[in-house]
């Protein structure tokens, strides 16, 4: 299940933090509407409610939305494909690297887009497929072997997908395609590197200059080989 359905961020650190800026400087909070699309234990869901009350999120493992409700009241339990809410019912609909785990990315998409009002935002993250490793570990001889494995997904897809089989990356054209024929238009598309905060625990000055040196390259042509996607969508 772990393999398949992926981990949700556990504890709250540097990368995290990162990240939750970043839809702050494209996405208006304050008092807004915002839905958190797999929301694992509620870590993210959490964070939102630094900003608005009005935080909702869904997980499809029931143990995990269980906690997560300890963070949010709002949070139900079912699959991304199919939200259980009304359309137009959001300001802000996010989804943190859920995509790549759900039976169908596409629907999911669809749903996202369904739920969020006219003005409001999508903000999608997912895996790039560009980045030198794939990060949720392979499958080989019928084995799941755990770890970050280098170079799988700049392999023809179908060898990837079958070193890969339980999890999708994504390059820029194939997520945006996922949104294609949908009522929304792209704001922001980029790409982002690691937090890097297990270097930076056990070797501080190493993870540092991590940080430096890949943060500056997001503002750079080769932002195109960060770990993620970052997608942001207004629905028109």
């Amino acid at each position: 299940k772990a393999a398949t359905r992926g981990e949700p961020s556990y504890v709250w650190r540097a990368g995290q933090e990162r990240r939750f800026q970043m839809v702050r400087r494209w996405v208006e909070l304050a008092d807004r509407r915002v839905l958190d699309v797999g929301c694992g234990i509620g870590m993210y869901t959490a964070a939102f409610r630094r900003e608005t009350p009005h935080v909702f999120g869904v997980e499809i493992e029931r143990e995990r939305a269980i906690e997560a409700r300890e963070r949010a009241a709002g949070v139900v339990q079912a699959p991304g494909e199919r939200l259980p809410f009304p359309d137009a019912a959001f300001d802000v609909v996010f989804s943190h690297e859920v995509l790549e785990h759900v039976a169908d990315d596409r629907a999911c998409a669809v749903e996202m887009a369904r739920v969020t009002r006219p003005g409001g935002h999508v903000v999608v993250f997912v895996p790039n497929r560009l980045y030198f490793f794939e990060t949720h570990g392979i499958f080989w001889r019928g084995r799941y072997h755990f770890g970050n494995v280098p170079l799988v997904n700049w392999l023809p897809t179908p060898l990837r997908d079958r070193l890969a089989p339980h999890v999708r990356a994504y390059t820029a054209g194939g997520l945006r395609r996922l949104f294609a024929r949908l009522p929304v238009r792209v704001v922001h598309h980029g790409q982002i590197f690691p937090g890097y905060d297990n270097v930076v625990a056990r070797a501080p000055a190493l993870g540092r200059a991590l940080r430096a040196v890949t943060y500056f390259l997001e503002r750079t042509p080769l932002r195109f080989f960060g770990l993620s996607h970052l997608l942001v969508l207004e629905k028109l």
